[in-house]
């Protein structure tokens, strides 16, 4: 009976185990800084032009060249853009979703007071560690001024109701000012709640040949659709799709 109660509870603490691992799969390996390393509350609070460190982790690259690479990056806390970071075509490659590194540059904005926050002037250092961040629900927060505290974060949208981009009720635009060609950024408007906004597939970050820019391409006036991308700004709110699927 002792042996049958033993094996019982090995089991069972096994299990415990096992769904302890499967919850925290999503979380980072450690949560503690390295020296002079900022946390999130610390990097939002310095000044536009400071220096500053973080440890952070690559979500999704948006384009290289001239021996620079774009990144979105987030830790458990929120979001860190870093624009044009220095880094080899070879190291580029090394930075998969996942990977951990270490950067020092220069906080910025662009364009000045209307957009993205973002490290500028950056090298990095590779660390141990992975985190690939969940879309956390954005949707209740558009139209809020707490939607800008998750500036450059992984994020969804659900429900949101396609609008006509002109009065000839196109979906989507080739740009901003529907001036380009199969290629180039695709711009739509969604409706959520009772406020439309303006998305983008940005095509250095999801080309022509993706599910994403293809789907879009698809879209009619009326369409309900849940959105998944980045919380990227420009003259205010102008996120950077990387899913979407029609309802």
């Amino acid at each position: 009976m002792k042996k049958i109660i033993a094996i019982v509870l090995i089991a069972v603490m096994a299990l415990a185990a096992f769904t302890a691992c499967k919850k925290n799969d999503n979380k980072p390996a450690e949560d503690v800084k390295g020296e002079g390393v900022m946390t999130h509350e610390q990097y939002v609070a310095a000044e536009i032009g400071a220096e500053v460190v973080v440890e952070t982790y690559v979500q999704a690259k948006q384009s290289w060249w001239d021996n620079k690479g774009t990144f979105y990056t987030q830790d458990k806390d929120g979001a860190y853009f870093i624009y044009e970071m220095g880094c080899t075509e070879e190291e580029y490659n090394k930075l998969v979703p996942g990977t951990k590194i270490k950067v020092t540059g220069h906080k910025a904005q662009w364009p000045e007071s209307t957009g993205i926050i973002e490290i500028i002037d950056a090298k990095f250092e590779i660390e141990e560690g992975n985190y690939v961040a969940e879309a956390f629900d954005a949707t209740a927060l558009f139209g809020t001024d707490d939607l800008a505290k998750h500036m450059a974060e992984y994020f969804t949208v659900k429900s949101a109701v396609i609008e006509a981009m002109d009065e000839e009720g196109a979906a989507f635009w080739y740009n901003w000012d529907n001036s380009g060609e199969d290629g180039s950024d695709l711009y739509f408007k969604v409706k959520i709640g009772e406020k439309t906004y303006t998305f983008t597939v940005e095509s250095y970050l999801c080309d022509k040949t993706t599910e994403v820019y293809n789907a879009v391409k698809n879209l009619k006036v009326g369409d309900t659709v849940d959105i998944l991308g980045f919380l990227y700004w420009y003259e205010g709110v102008n996120p950077h799709v990387t899913g979407i699927t029609v309802k």
